[in-house]
């Protein structure tokens, strides 16, 4: 184990080459993504890989896909600690696609990358009118096929904080009549939601069983939470994370 000063000066090394990386890749991927969105595509995986690999070599931050990767037309449904589980999935399912705030779509780089693979921008602030939109875009065809990548708790959650599952989730479920596919992670416990700190470890996005669609809401967002959850704590607790004593 490292000491901590050398980890915490390897980690900012290794988060400001991430958004150099980020900037090169642009410049040189922009030019073919204006002309097909498929090269947007290439461009997501190149980059997720290349952070997946420059934090092992870096920081020491290993990272893991298990379960059945899903590369139908789906929803996928997972747990939200930070960036890098962003990062894991992107990397490992064909044609990613995002439910994101509205303002995301105007930050550089990001928001122009975002809506070249088809992801569907909503105003968190307006709830109702979100989840319209959201159901609108996936079934007008105006939202990508792909994978749809959806975070039921609507933000990004430190290990151990708890946070309830929104209805939204449910809602594209039962009016797309798509299957869910669970996605649990811990990536949080090695890359924190804020600060430039990075723990040596490995983090891990692990795909579930399915949840077919047909079912109700009430119980598949039941059936979700229990899913994502129960192997999120198994995750964090293989990681050496401490999780904190439930009511």
């Amino acid at each position: 184990m490292r000491p901590y000063p050398i980890q915490w000066a390897l980690s900012l090394i290794f988060v400001i080459q991430m958004y150099l990386a980020m900037m090169v890749l642009a410049i040189v991927f922009t030019p073919f993504v204006i002309m097909s969105r498929k090269y947007a595509y290439t461009a997501c995986w190149t980059y997720c890989q290349w952070v997946r690999f420059s934090a092992k070599w870096i920081a020491g931050l290993k990272s893991e896909i298990r379960g059945e990767v899903p590369v139908d037309e789906v929803l996928i449904g997972a747990k939200h600690q930070s960036f890098f589980d962003i990062i894991l999935i992107v990397s490992a399912v064909p044609r990613p696609k995002f439910i994101m705030k509205k303002q995301l779509i105007w930050a550089p780089i990001v928001g122009y990358y975002a809506k070249r693979i088809g992801c569907v921008a909503v105003d968190r602030g307006k709830r109702g009118m979100a989840i319209k939109k959201m159901v609108e875009d996936v079934r007008s065809g105006a939202s990508l096929p792909g994978q749809l990548i959806i975070f039921p708790q609507g933000t990004r959650v430190a290990p151990g904080a708890s946070l309830p599952y929104k209805i939204g989730s449910g809602v594209l479920y039962e009016q797309t009549g798509q299957d869910i596919v669970p996605a649990a992670t811990n990536v949080g416990v090695f890359w924190p939601r804020h600060g430039v700190y990075r723990k040596p470890g490995l983090a891990v996005v692990e795909f579930l069983p399915r949840i077919k669609a047909g079912k109700e809401i009430k119980p598949m967002m039941a059936e979700l939470e229990e899913a994502v959850e129960t192997a999120s704590d198994k995750l964090m607790l293989e990681a050496g994370f401490e999780l904190p004593a439930k009511d």
